[in-house]
Order: C-alpha cells, then structure tokens, then sequence
C-alpha cells in the first residue's frame, strides 16, 4: 500500500507550492484515526521531517520550516497537504509523507522532487 505524493516541481526562491498526499482506496476508512508526516530527504543528507498533524489536527514543524509552511488535511478527500510558501533554495529535497495508524502500521508515498532555484 503506497501513498499517493504530488504536487512537487521547480520553482524560485520566494515562491510556493502545494504538495499532496492521497490515502489509496485500501486504507479510506482509517485516515481520520492516523498521523500523517510529510519528511524531506535532500542529496547527502538523512530524512528529516518536515511537518506532521495528528487525528486531532495538531500539527508540529521543523524549525526551519515555521511560519512558511502548513500542513493540513481534509478528510473527506483523505487527502494531507503541505502548503509551502517563501521557498528557499534549502528546501530542495524529495518530500516523502507518512501515515501511522493506530495499529502501528505505517505507509508511506513515493516522493515528489522539490527544487528551489536561486
């Protein structure tokens, strides 16, 4: 079960982008319970996480990523999405993002290629 990234893309510093993360059809009926991360993954550097937001819509960010980025979800889209805004050329990586649901099953998408040009 794989999750469904979009949205990536090359843009210029300043700019925005919204990502999205759809839950495939298999896992609907547990989206509202689960706790959806995005994380970033740039050349030569390990995974990091970027933002996330549990079943009860609080969310928590990467420092470097606070007050330019919002993560939010729609749940009847079963759909997470991270708007970003103010992009910086730091911000190029691969996003990837992550569900954990209450049995401790844990999904992930295949990533979207973000790059920022300065």
């Amino acid at each position: 079960v794989q999750l469904q990234a979009s949205g990536g893309g090359l843009v210029q510093a300043g700019g925005s982008l919204r990502l999205s993360c759809k839950l495939p059809r298999t896992i609907f009926s547990v989206f509202t319970t689960m706790d959806i991360d995005w994380r970033r993954q740039a050349p030569g550097k390990q995974r990091e996480l970027v933002a996330g937001i549990d079943s009860d819509r609080r969310t928590i960010y990467a420092d470097s990523v606070k007050d330019r980025f919002i993560i939010s979800r729609d749940n009847s889209r079963k759909t997470v999405y991270l708007r970003m805004n103010n992009l910086e050329p730091e911000d190029t990586a691969v996003y990837y993002c992550n569900a954990r649901s209450e049995s401790g099953a844990n999904f992930w998408g295949q990533g979207t290629q973000v790059t920022v040009s300065s």
